[in-house]
């Protein structure tokens, strides 16, 4: 938490002079003050890094025993992975948004609007998941997919509206950005909370991804789980 503080205070530094001599496509400074602090809360519960954990067991060959086992795995970690959000919500988001209220200017939105934060927030960490997943599945083909990790990770921190808001960016990337998945982890339930517009487009497309990248991995699943040999045997 401390080192997530710290990483916040220099983003804000370095967006809040970007904005003081006037406001970014709407961006002012309680608003890029806010903005900052939600990222750095959200990075966390909807994990904009790829994670190897389902690629380690396939390299292993331990991925056998989950698929013998009576659930359908794509679920059964998708249900883990809202547990860790759950988790993540309470030990990573609240305290950096504790700390930026308190000492700097703050947007908070309508009482009315959090239910529909926390809706879009869940909707991100499905999204999430799903292109987690994707990555993870790569190794029932290529073993060892660091390789995939790193230029995913790569990519999430600018498209997803962490390194700026999107809404920074050119007309033309913005187009280009907002038609792929990666908004929909961060950025959009920041829009949500920032009450930029109304929420129901952000929601929609959301969930657009969210089944999306859902159902892809259940195919890539069944696609790979024909494939499985044991390494040894």
């Amino acid at each position: 938490m401390a080192t997530n503080v710290v990483f916040g205070l220099l983003r804000l530094a370095v967006l809040t002079a970007a904005v003081s001599s006037g406001p970014i496509a709407g961006y002012d400074v309680a608003a890029t003050a806010t903005y900052v602090w939600l990222g750095q809360g959200l990075m966390a519960v909807v994990v904009l890094w790829g994670d190897n954990h389902l690629a380690e067991r396939v390299r292993t060959g331990d991925v056998v025993i989950d698929l013998y086992r009576p659930w359908h795995l794509q679920m059964a970690l998708l249900a883990e992975d809202v547990g860790r959000a759950g988790y993540a919500v309470v030990v990573r988001l609240a305290p950096p948004i504790a700390f930026g209220a308190l000492f700097f200017p703050f947007r908070w939105p309508a009482p009315g609007v959090l239910p529909v934060f926390a809706v879009s927030v869940a909707l991100g960490v499905t999204v999430s998941f799903g292109m987690r997943f994707l990555l993870n599945a790569t190794a029932f083909w290529l073993l060892d997919s660091r390789g995939t990790q790193a230029l995913y990770t790569a990519f999430t921190w600018l498209f997803c509206g962490l390194a700026v808001p999107i809404a920074f960016f050119p007309d033309w990337a913005r187009a280009v950005v907002w038609s792929t998945p990666f908004p929909s982890m961060l950025q959009a339930p920041v829009e949500v909370f920032l009450e930029r517009g109304s929420p129901w487009p952000l929601l929609a497309g959301q969930a657009f991804w969210a089944v999306a990248v859902l159902a892809a991995g259940h195919l890539v699943l069944n696609r790979a789980v024909r494939k499985v040999v044991v390494q040894g045997g």
